[in-house]
């Protein structure tokens, strides 16, 4: 068949289809226009019935032509009204849609209610999508032009037909999601795409997933059993810092030196640093820019969806580090016009989205009629910010990636923050997140769908940049927060609730016999003499910091007895509290633990003391996060129970990361197995930096010696 035959096939397929498509839409009309009682359709010059159903058939053309042509103006011009809101008018805008349809049809005239129109329009739109697609199914040629709708296309036919001969490379990262997380799901079913690639049969024991032997847990040749495998798991160990920020930054951009936890407070500047900040994002981004000499892991024709950082990439969307730029340089929500731009989409993705809204109400509720512990507060506006995450963020990302893909893209790095958010309130392994689990699992299994009709060859590594580990809150398990332990220890005011706990009697007891003297049971208890500002304590998981803003330099283990005598020792002795980490003027760095233990951090590997139960990675990620400029005046580490593997969040959370204790530390990274192993057999792969050194490798290995690894600046300066 020649190319011309084919185009007038291919333009005789697409005809017949948009017929069908009318067709379907102008039966919907009727048929809601028969149901809801305040809609109706009227012909212009009587009541007969086909007259009725030539102005349904108009008012269907016109509702699916606006569709087309003014839907997505309107998405650009709200491109800069938040994600949420967006969401939100979706309805909105579709519903005035079809008011404008129904006012102007010259076949006959509509009544209908302006809430009515705003379901009538979705239904249309997700009838029409659903039957389009149906249409497409056995067209292959149609699925691919579908598809590659979300792409450039000036670029793909830059590209040619044969497309580049080097091979592309998708990361998508599944946030939160652990190592043995990942195999429990994979062991029991939840994930059968991972499974599949994995080379893993579905009723795999759960004891197997979790390791039996080293070189098991490493994964180098977890997927090497089973039928077909195409991809090798390995585990990788987070920084003592086991957060997106810490490590999405070493992982893009080379180095996550100078990050001591997700939120941190910096004395020269008198601000607190928070990852998620796009402010903070940016700056954390240009230091790790000068501190490496390099711009990234994307700077080769890249893409980055859905991250905290750029990774040098030129092509963005929902990337926080650029978020607070304007201009036309700052392209972070272009993914939204991308997808929204079809009303079809927009209106599934905000049906799902009001139905994440009410499944997340009804699993709150049933939790909280059983009195299932632990459990945190999951009312206000959670709801939403998870449908976001689960949702909106998830359907934006992917299809950012399918567009890149069909571009022809050298190296797309996606974050999809679903898991993470949902096992932050409902725990690591509850119901909540297997489900999140298995719509990833789904999102994989398109993608790779897609990767078929790309114009290149594609390699799909999946990672995760950190787990997470179960536990009650710190608050919940002993009546105060951090935050007012530390006060009770400086001998500063707490809630009487707090004062009443035995944590605050006990931190009231140590105080007074620090002092020597009593203290006060009034609203005051003693201070310090001269005006000091009050401690700053921040939470980052199990993970707490304590600065106190009016020194500006890091106060050592002397100066913080000198002003606050029971301090330190309310911590360490604190039976929640597994190890404190200061600076001392004798012995340098210094690890604190109960009944008065102190151990030089250079002196950790010979004699770990209370790092003992944390793993042993957790001397070297103590003893690095002390070297920091930016390190708290008191690094508290919460405790851990090894039998359970639960830690004790300082924040709400029942599934928990940012500090050392448990699967927090322990994410996966899963390539295929035609890129040679990230480490050497018998070899740990320790620290985000360490991972961002093996993709880069893979990437320069494909694209060839344009991608040099960046030199750190120690070595350098060698």
């Amino acid at each position: 068949m020649g190319v011309r035959d084919r185009r007038w096939r291919r333009l005789g397929s697409t005809v017949l289809r948009s017929i069908a498509v009318w067709a379907v839409s102008t039966v919907t009309m009727l048929v809601l226009a028969g149901i809801l009682p305040d809609f109706r359709i009227q012909s212009a010059d009587g009541e007969s019935a086909t007259r009725i159903t030539v102005a349904a058939a108009v008012g269907a053309g016109g509702f699916g032509l606006l569709s087309a042509l003014v839907w997505p103006i309107l998405v650009r011009a709200f491109l800069l009204v938040p994600a949420l809101v967006l969401g939100l008018l979706v309805f909105f805008l579709n519903g005035s849609l079809l008011l404008v349809v129904l006012r102007f049809n010259p076949s006959g005239r509509g009544e209908v209610a302006p809430e009515t129109a705003v379901v009538v329009a979705a239904v249309m739109s997700a009838v029409a999508s659903a039957t389009g697609a149906a249409l497409a199914v056995r067209d292959d040629d149609a699925y691919r032009r579908r598809l590659y709708r979300l792409a450039d296309r000036r670029r793909t036919e830059e590209l040619g037909e044969g497309g580049p001969s080097t091979p592309g490379t998708v990361f998508l990262q599944l946030d939160g999601v652990g190592h043995d997380v990942l195999l429990d799901a994979v062991g029991r079913g939840l994930m059968p795409t991972v499974a599949a690639w994995l080379g893993r049969s579905e009723g795999e024991s759960k004891q197997e997933s979790k390791g039996e032997s080293k070189s098991r847990r490493d994964g180098d040749r977890e997927g090497e059993r089973g039928a077909g495998p195409t991809h090798r798991l390995t585990l990788w160990r987070t920084d003592w810092s086991s957060q997106t920020g810490a490590s999405q930054l070493g992982i893009l951009h080379g180095s996550n030196h100078d990050i001591p936890a997700f939120r941190w407070y910096e004395k020269e500047s008198r601000e607190v640093m928070v990852c998620n900040r796009p402010t903070s994002a940016a700056e954390l981004q240009r230091r790790a820019i000068e501190r490496t000499g390099d711009g990234g892991l994307l700077t080769l024709d890249g893409a980055s969806r859905g991250n905290l950082f750029s990774g040098g990439a030129d092509q963005l969307a929902l990337v926080l580090s650029v978020a607070a730029r304007r201009g036309k340089e700052n392209r972070s929500r272009a993914g939204y016009f991308a997808y929204f731009s079809d009303p079809a989409n927009a209106v599934r993705t905000a049906m799902s989205f009001v139905a994440d809204v009410g499944r997340e109400i009804g699993e709150s509720t049933r939790a909280r009629l059983r009195k299932q512990r632990p459990r945190v507060k999951r009312g206000g506006l959670y709801p939403f910010i998870r449908a976001f995450a689960t949702v909106v963020e998830r359907d934006v990302v992917v299809a950012a990636v399918i567009g890149d893909m069909l571009a022809g893209r050298a190296a797309v790095y996606a974050d999809l923050v679903a898991y993470d958010e949902v096992a932050h309130h409902s725990g690591p392994y509850s119901r909540d997140a297997e489900k999140v689990l298995g719509r990833l699992d789904r999102s994989l299994a398109l993608i790779a769908k897609v990767a078929e009709h790309a114009p290149r060859a594609y390699r799909i590594v999946v990672l995760s940049d950190h787990g997470q580990s179960p536990g009650e809150t710190f608050r919940a398990r002993y009546g105060l927060a951090l935050g007012e332990l530390v006060r009770a220890g400086c001998g500063l005011p707490v809630p009487r609730k707090a004062r009443r706990t035995h944590s605050g009697a006990e931190a009231r007891a140590t105080v007074r016999a620090a002092l020597h003297r009593p203290v006060e049971e009034g609203g005051e208890q003693h201070r310090p003499s001269g005006r000091r500002s009050e401690p700053i304590v921040l939470a980052s998981g199990n993970l707490g910091l304590v600065s106190f803003p009016d020194v500006p330099h890091r106060m050592s283990r002397e100066e913080i007895d000198e002003r606050h005598p029971a301090l330190l020792s309310t911590l360490a002795n604190h039976p929640g509290i597994g190890f404190v980490l200061v600076r001392s003027e004798r012995h340098g760095g210094l690890v604190l633990g109960a009944h008065g233990v102190e151990i030089p951090v250079d002196q950790l590997e010979e004699n770990p003391g209370p790092l003992a139960d944390f793993g042993p990675a957790a001397a070297a990620a103590v003893r690095r996060t002390h070297s920091f400029p930016h390190v708290a005046d008191i690094m508290v580490n919460s405790s851990y129970e090894p039998q359970d593997g639960e830690v004790l969040a300082f924040e709400e959370q029942i599934g928990s990361h940012g500090g050392l204790g448990g699967a927090q530390g322990e994410a996966f990274l899963m390539s295929p197995l035609d890129l040679p192993p990230p480490c050497a057999e018998g070899a740990e792969l320790v620290g985000a930096e360490q991972v961002h050194r093996v993709l880069r490798r893979w990437l320069r290995e494909a694209a060839g010696p344009q991608i040099p690894l960046p030199a750190r600046r120690d070595q350098r300066a060698a």
